[in-house]
């Protein structure tokens, strides 16, 4: 074991430093932090971490983080339920539901089309998206809402609009609208950055693909 490796501080720091947006400067920092925290703190955050995997689980519905097995947004009967919301990650529904201009139905990819990257249809939550469209024509019959329009939400950048694509041509031929979230962010950007008013332009001014 080196001696950076056997020091309990750069031990931390190395670990944090592998969490996304983190680097060793900023690693260092939030261990340094760690260490002058209130112990009570400490013993908080450390169960949180731990207990992170046992208590979250993906929605069976829309595939987002839930502690349940169907997520607060799928079980809310006053959400519009003929709209589907499909964005890359939870953060990206994080930023639309902060935003508090959208009132439909999401479904988390988990992922965007990356073929560079090894990352596939199969790869992403595109099956269970297209059950729950599957399902319109026993709605129908039942009398409840069926989905008339998926939103793509994916960021505007080479994968997300591959994505989008991809989507729009299995799903257009089912009977369902899909539109592309439009202007406002700006291209290359990543969704969860941003901002209310840009946010609400872009939901606002989407586009049928």
């Amino acid at each position: 074991m080196s001696a950076a490796t056997a020091d309990p501080l750069q031990r931390l720091a190395a670990l944090l430093s592998r969490l996304p947006g983190i680097g060793e400067k900023s690693a260092m920092r939030l261990a340094l932090a760690l260490v002058r925290a209130d112990p009570e703190y400490i013993r908080t955050l450390a169960d949180a971490v731990g207990s992170v995997h046992e208590t979250l689980k993906l929605c069976r519905t829309c595939c987002d983080l839930t502690p349940s097995e169907i997520c607060a947004r799928c079980s809310d009967a006053r959400r519009d339920r003929t709209t589907i919301c499909v964005v890359a990650q939870p953060q990206d529904r994080m930023a639309i539901d902060r935003a508090g201009i959208y009132r439909g139905l999401y479904h988390v990819l988990h992922g965007v089309l990356d073929p560079l990257a090894g990352v596939g249809p199969a790869d992403l939550h595109v099956d269970a998206l297209l059950r729950r469209l599957g399902a319109n024509d026993e709605d129908a019959a039942t009398g409840h809402a069926t989905v008339q329009e998926i939103i793509v939400a994916t960021s505007p950048n080479v994968e997300g609009d591959a994505t989008a694509l991809y989507l729009s041509r299995l799903i257009a031929p089912l009977g369902v609208r899909v539109s592309r979230i439009a202007s406002g962010v700006a291209v290359g950007g990543e969704l969860e950055y941003a901002d209310v008013t840009t946010l609400h332009r872009a939901l606002q001014e989407r586009r049928v693909l």
